[in-house]
């Protein structure tokens, strides 16, 4: 998949940058998560307690949560959240491992132990956040109840959330997969299809952007947000409440086993865990996006 943006979304950024110029870029190569260490002064005193962490994240909901929500409460506890936002699946997990950034919060559990699986790395689960409900949108059509035999349907061609959309489909009793397809199920899984539908597969970026070419469009929670898709005008949605949604598709705090027991890291799944972080989600997403802790 090629990535659409990589955009520094530290609402500092533009500020900073002139104050520090090339110092904070020092000082992340050579601290990472740790505390700086940028002088003896009174300002260079006060940034020596302090510390950088650099997480990528996908759009929205993630790097809206990290910066509206999570920057402030670590920004007490003197850490610096720097967010980079990425609109692929791939890329965030590549910075992580590399080191470019401490940790990354745009995948679920099934996705990550998916990636670890192909790619041969250890990337690990420093905390469950969040879970999305994947939706049915309508694009030419609106009835999903009478479907029209020959109808198109786009799902995620990546194999986590192509096998949680077509599982979706089957719930909806539009076709049926075979007994052990599970949540990795692809569309040669299908040995049931009443209604002859054309199963669209597409980058999960793209497919709201393609919603107006297919009948409908079983898309993640994230990419429905970014596009202003409400959950509540999809034709039909995943139960909340099922035990596979919460233990297989909860959004992920992600890091390197050598971060996941770091300070900044841990006050971050910290301060995503709270009540106070639950009202946040239900005031700010309106049940799109739930809490999974």
């Amino acid at each position: 998949m090629n990535t659409i943006s990589n955009i520094d979304l530290s609402r500092r950024s533009a500020i900073k940058a002139a104050v520090a110029g090339l110092g904070l870029v020092g000082l992340a190569g050579l601290a990472g998560c740790g505390p700086s260490d940028t002088g003896t002064d009174e300002a260079g005193s006060a940034a020596a307690s302090s510390t950088t962490l650099t997480v990528a994240a996908s759009p929205s909901p993630h790097a809206e949560i990290l910066t509206e929500y999570a920057a402030p409460l670590l920004a007490e506890q003197g850490i610096e959240l720097v967010v980079k936002e990425y609109t692929d699946y791939i890329i965030p997990n590549q910075v992580t491992s590399s080191g470019e950034v401490d940790a990354n919060y745009f995948q679920h559990i099934n996705y990550l132990n998916n990636y670890n699986e192909e790619n041969g790395t250890d990337l690990v689960n420093a905390g469950s956040i969040h879970f999305e409900p994947m939706g049915v949108f309508a694009g030419k059509s609106d009835d999903i109840a009478n479907v029209a035999d020959g109808a198109k349907i786009s799902v995620p061609n990546d194999p986590t959330n192509e096998g949680r959309a077509l599982l979706l489909l089957q719930d909806l009793g539009l076709i049926t997969l075979s007994e052990d397809a599970g949540i990795t199920a692809a569309k040669n899984d299908i040995v049931d299809n009443p209604h002859n539908l054309e199963i669209i597969e597409q980058e999960a970026a793209m497919l709201p952007s393609t919603l107006a070419d297919v009948d409908f469009s079983v898309i993640n929670g994230n990419y429905a947000i970014d596009a202003g898709l409400s959950l509540r005008d999809a034709v039909a949605s995943e139960d909340p409440q099922s035990e596979v949604i919460q233990t297989e598709y909860a959004n992920i705090i992600c890091t390197t086993p050598d971060h996941e027991g770091s300070e900044a890291v841990q006050a971050l799944v910290a301060v995503l865990t709270t009540d106070d972080f639950k009202a946040y989600l239900d005031e700010t997403y309106d049940g799109a996006v739930l809490p999974a802790f």
